[in-house]
């Protein structure tokens, strides 16, 4: 058992909405979230959730009638997103870039009922709404201005505004255990899976944050992490809630102007994700890179050796854990036990494993697939929204299956490798995608990086990098190569090299690699065996 852990249990009786009370009475009218620039004290949050979950019941939908949430971080995504749990309701975020096919599918598959969408992105839905039988309700964020939506007759259109009820609020049949969201995967390399988390789920996953990073009263969240994502919900606005510190989201994140955003509203820690760490350091060095309110900041991954040059530079202590959207925080890597470049130990509420392809488990050092599974209900993945067999297929010989590689060390630490899609087989030698793009990003004029695998003319694979270059930089592809030999294993220096102006993403901003390994090697590719480049082992 990780030190930092403790034991949260499950109140049965416990939901979204019952919580959201609790904490009205308890900090009242103190002015807690600046979202977007609006204030909201917790009695403000409760009682816009309660309104809203008042007017979704006016319009008959039912206990575990699905909700999608189509908003731009706002007061009123936290009001639409918590009245729905306040409801009994099942919210469905949808990422805000969205549309077309891939919108259709997800309100296809979810079965939602309703959509709460921005006036802005209401024309998407309606596009798609013909073929979408389940759906009854579009409800528009539209702050009094009309909007003209061409809807078949069937699905009412209503505005958010009008929607909201100062009536009883509904006391649905539910309990911790019951449905709050279905959270749909990026798809990196396939169609998106709905995650179906409780009531428990969320809340376990605030108030393991807080309970982690220490947080209190005297804390100032920030995020500009979109209220599509977990990060956003549970380990930003609610852990905060949950202690009563003061959060504040933006509806958007900016590297040069991040600090300074820091200085203004006293922000003591943040979280971050992807690159938001390595964008941060590259800008230029200040004079008062230190001179802010930020000591700590969660989340993962941080590049190993990023990750004390940061903390030097900017005065931020950084904890790390293991985690995806189905299973939460599994390990934890907390200051005073931490070990740097790991993803920490197994925390209280869960086992882990390493294991080969047939389930056994690995001896320290060897890597494998990371697996997991809960010592508490209510803590992690339900199952997967209507997919049966990939429910049972991720839930194998009684543990959740990852899909991550990685080992773990004598002392129990987990160390990530890499996704399993993702490892590179070359003449023998098992490379990281994610070490060798944590290494070309720190070249000074490298913005983001992909490494993938190409086929070989011998056997095996061959190393390939798609690579977007810093504003106003070049790159001579020997310069690279030159680079890597000091700083990868002779095997994982890259054979090709391809610039490009953007790398393919999920509307989530993860790279879809799959559509590189299509491509495979282009007309625009270097390769550095028509050179005579070689590498020196």
């Amino acid at each position: 058992m990780s030190e930092s852990s403790a034991p949260f249990g499950v109140d049965i009786d416990e939901t979204i909405g019952g919580w959201l009370r609790s904490r009205a009475d308890r900090f009242g009218d103190r002015p807690l979230f600046d979202i977007v620039g609006v204030a909201r004290s917790a009695a403000h949050i409760w009682t816009g959730a309660a309104e809203v979950a008042a007017g979704l019941a006016a319009l008959g939908l039912d206990t575990g009638d699905r909700v999608a949430v189509m908003m731009s971080n706002s007061a009123a995504n936290l009001d639409a997103w918590l009245g729905a749990c306040t409801a009994g309701l099942v919210e469905v975020p949808i990422n805000t870039a969205q549309r077309g096919d891939l919108l259709h599918y997800l309100l296809a598959q979810s079965g939602s009922r309703a959509v709460i969408v921005d006036s802005a992105l209401a024309d998407r839905v309606a596009r798609v709404a013909a073929d979408l039988p389940a759906l009854r309700h579009v409800i528009v964020n539209d702050a009094g201005t009309a909007v003209d939506l061409d809807l078949p007759a069937r699905i009412s259109r209503h505005s958010l505004d009008g929607v909201r009820r100062s009536g009883p609020v509904p006391e649905p049949d539910i309990n911790s255990l019951s449905t709050s969201t279905v959270l749909y995967t990026s798809g990196t390399t396939g169609p998106s899976k709905g995650v179906v988390l409780s009531h428990s789920a969320n809340l376990y996953l605030a108030r393991h944050t807080a309970h982690l990073m220490g947080y209190g009263p005297a804390d100032v969240l920030y995020t500009a992490f979109p209220l599509f994502h977990i990060n956003a919900k549970y380990t930003s606005s609610l852990a905060a809630l949950e202690v009563g510190a003061r959060f504040v989201m933006d509806d958007r994140f900016s590297a040069s102007g991040f600090w300074d955003t820091c200085r203004r509203h006293g922000v003591t820690a943040f979280n971050y994700q992807g690159a938001l760490l390595l964008m941060l350091f590259k800008q230029a060095p200040r004079p008062d890179d230190r001179d802010h309110e930020v000591r700590k900041a969660f989340g993962a991954p941080c590049p190993i050796d990023l990750w004390e040059p940061f903390e030097e530079r900017f005065g931020v202590t950084l904890t790390e854990v293991y985690g995806m959207t189905e299973i939460a925080i599994a390990t934890e890597n907390p200051p005073q036990h931490r070990r740097i470049g790991a993803a920490g130990r197994a925390c209280a509420q869960f086992d882990l494993q390493v294991v080969d392809d047939g389930d056994e488990p690995q001896p320290p050092g060897t890597a494998g697939e990371i697996v997991v599974r809960p010592k508490l209900p209510g803590v992690m993945i339900d199952r997967y929204f209507d997919l049966p067999e990939a429910t049972v297929e991720a839930f194998a010989n009684l543990w959740f299956h990852t899909g991550d590689r990685g080992y773990l060390d004598d002392d129990g630490y987990l160390w990530f490798v890499d996704r399993l899609k993702d490892c590179i087989r070359r003449r023998g030698e098992n490379i990281s995608s994610f070490e060798v793009e944590k290494t070309l990003n720190t070249h000074d004029s490298i913005s983001e990086s992909a490494a993938y695998a190409v086929r070989s003319e011998l056997s095996e694979d061959e190393v390939m990098v798609a690579i977007v270059l810093q504003p106003g930089h070049t790159l001579d592809p020997v310069d690279l190569l030159d680079w890597s030999q000091e700083r990868l294993a002779h095997f994982a220096v890259p054979r090709y090299i391809r610039f490009v102006d953007e790398l393919p993403k999920t509307p989530s901003q993860r790279i879809q690699k799959f559509k590189l390994r299509d491509e495979g090697v282009t007309a625009d590719t270097f390769d550095r065996e028509s050179v005579g480049y070689r590498v020196v082992r």
